[in-house]
């Protein structure tokens, strides 16, 4: 029990000297979140025991620079270079403008995270979501005088309706493959769980919305600036790989931008260039991150957690409890998703088999799950993202992501009480 309490405790430094000491000294900017990383980087290299230094180190970098971590970068990369110049060119104005014309104030929020939902429902994934409309709601956010970090968390929210439905999702393919059932079982059971908790939030947002009001004059659309958002967001619905949608949009804004005057060549090359140095700080958290999490693998803290979970499972009941705790606590190791559901995937399926539980509810419990911890952790790719494009810190978006929290405490009723009963 020590060596796994040990394994586990750089995320306890981490928590410590980031959320502990920002709540105390009562602001979250005062304790930067790549120190944090940084200092407990460093101690979960220092007590990796009966290794060499620089084997620890190579641990340490292999996490950082996995391929799917590398993946993401590079989407982070584009997703700076495109959004910096959407931005100078003018796209985001463009685009703010054309919402305010379109919804009355009322229903900002609400339509906001409709079209979170059906764009991730679409193209099954919450990074590309997020990408594509956090510079849309950060603007809508300054021009109605509405919390920016409330307009980011409504995307937020509403992107992972989409990653954790979507038949192309990542973590519905991984969850139904590991439990053995049907891509559409899994989505029927699943959407007795996760519609109910997005059509209240929806109505939550609804009534919050009448308290939004758009401005008395809002400036004409220009159409053609525009362009660049409607090609990436209808790019990504018909399933476009999300890189080659950020390239082509980084495409369109150099063109628009240099035809109507908006800059020139070199205008548009420096745009891309702060954007994606806008990106730095980003990047090196995510990198961070990796190895942090690498070396609390390695040392057995996935391990731990999963013993540790499921030693006292007796019932059907509790079978699905464990599921969902190994998949979130795992999550929260990981920082992915996707890999917390490969991660225990075999272990849940064992587990199941064992106590009765249905494959259907337990696939849509191991992806319901990862997509609630996912949605609330600070360090997670998506709020990572969202923050970077809505210059935001992340801890600020946490207190919105109603839609996330929602869907947890829903999934939980589900197992306590058995519903839906056809499934249980």
């Amino acid at each position: 029990m020590k060596k796994g309490l040990l394994a586990l405790s750089p995320l306890a430094v981490f928590i410590t000297l980031y959320l502990v000491t920002s709540i105390i000294a009562g602001d979250f900017y005062k304790v930067p979140i790549t120190v944090a990383f940084m200092v407990a980087s460093v101690y979960a290299i220092i007590i990796y025991d009966g290794r060499p230094l620089r084997e620890r180190i190579d641990i340490y970098s292999r996490g950082a620079g996995t391929s799917q971590m590398m993946l993401m970068l590079w989407i982070f990369v584009l997703a700076g270079a495109f959004a910096h110049s959407a931005k100078e060119m003018g796209a985001i104005d463009a685009t703010v403008n054309l919402a305010l014309t379109l919804l009355p104030g009322q229903m900002l929020l609400a339509g906001l995270f409709l079209a979170a939902c059906f764009i991730s429902l679409s193209i099954g994934t919450s990074v590309g979501t997020i990408v594509a409309l956090t510079p849309i709601a950060a603007g809508v956010a300054s021009q109605t005088d509405t919390s920016i970090a409330l307009m980011t968390a409504v995307v937020v929210g509403g992107s992972f309706f989409g990653d954790n439905l979507s038949f192309i999702s990542d973590t519905t393919i991984m969850a139904t493959s590991t439990q053995g059932c049907k891509l559409s079982d899994k989505f029927r059971v699943n959407s007795f769980i996760v519609i109910p908790p997005a059509i209240l939030i929806l109505a939550v947002y609804i009534i919050m919305g009448t308290g939004v009001s758009t401005p008395q004059h809002v400036a004409d659309v220009s159409f053609l600036k525009v362009m660049p958002y409607i090609v990436v967001l209808l790019t990504a619905v018909f399933g476009m790989n999300v890189m080659a949608v950020l390239t082509i949009g980084i495409l369109l804004t150099g063109i628009i931008g240099m035809a109507d005057g908006s800059f020139d060549i070199f205008g548009w090359m420096k745009a891309m260039g702060d954007g994606i140095l806008g990106m730095g700080e980003l990047i090196i958290i995510t990198m961070m991150a990796g190895g942090l999490l690498e070396i609390i693998k390695q040392q057995g803290g996935i391990d731990f957690i999963i013993n540790r979970l499921t030693r006292h499972v007796h019932t059907k009941r509790a079978a699905e409890l464990s599921i969902a705790g190994l998949v979130a606590l795992v999550d929260v190791c990981t920082a992915n998703n996707t890999v917390a559901i490969l991660t225990v995937g075999h272990i849940s399926k064992q587990i199941g088999d064992r106590y009765g539980v249905d494959s259907r509810k337990a696939a849509s419990i191991l992806d319901t799950f990862s997509c609630v911890m996912q949605g609330l952790i600070p360090y997670g790719a998506q709020i990572l993202m969202a923050a970077g494009l809505a210059q935001l810190n992340p801890i600020a978006i946490l207190p919105y992501l109603y839609y996330p929290l929602s869907i947890g405490v829903f999934a939980l009723f589900a197992i306590l009480f058995r519903y839906p009963r056809r499934y249980s």
